[in-house]
């Protein structure tokens, strides 16, 4: 019985061996996912700085934040060279705390309000009576664009939809992060491996 189980088990062990030379592969690809979503909202931030330092500091139809200048220089810092350092995979970890920290802040001070889905989908066990209410308006909207618009155009590359604007995308990236957190940039693939190494050869000859 003990040699019927033990190639099983052989095997198994061995692969989980070789495929602990690709780990770094997870992390890589989170990088690479999350890398442009932050380069593009923190370049939309210091391009845009004036408008979004209003709209971070106006209580009435922005987010009420103090300190709306610093808030904009610090989220669109954090996004866009924290994305750039996602890419190249350096000071991962530390870079990801500022990162999560912004997707908190966003997901508390503009998506809360709105539950989960981030597009309306009233057939979702997660939909709110917000999302329930908008089925409404979009079923009006799509009966006006098919009566006066040229509606196979306007759908061909996609289905009209309502935006509810809810946490699930800057929760999904909050988790992303907080992996990386506790990966780093991973094996091989980023410069914060290669200077681990380097740290260590050093140590050594020293």
């Amino acid at each position: 019985m003990n040699t019927l189980f033990r190639k099983p088990t052989s095997l198994y062990q061995s692969t989980l061996t070789k495929l602990a030379y690709f780990e770094g592969l997870a992390p890589l690809l989170l990088r690479l996912y999350l890398a442009p979503i932050f380069m593009q909202a923190g370049w939309n931030k210091l391009a845009n700085f004036s408008e979004t330092a209003e709209w971070f500091g106006n209580p009435e139809w922005g987010l009420g934040l103090p300190f709306p200048e610093l808030m904009t220089a610090l989220a669109g810092g954090a996004e866009f060279f924290g994305g750039i350092a996602l890419i190249i995979g350096l000071a991962v970890r530390w870079f990801s705390i500022p990162l999560m920290i912004t997707m908190i802040v966003a997901a508390i001070t503009v998506h809360w309000s709105n539950g989960w889905l981030a597009i309306s989908d009233a057939s979702s066990w997660l939909a709110n009576q917000q999302i329930l209410d908008s089925q409404q308006q979009l079923i009006v909207s799509k009966e006006l664009l098919q009566t006066h618009g040229n509606y196979e155009w306007l759908t061909m590359n996609g289905q009209i939809v309502i935006l509810n604007n809810g946490i699930e995308f800057a929760a999904t990236y909050f988790i992303m992060l907080l992996s990386l957190l506790f990966t780093g940039g991973g094996r091989y693939f980023s410069l914060d491996y290669w200077i681990t190494i380097w740290i260590k050869k050093t140590a050594d000859k020293n």
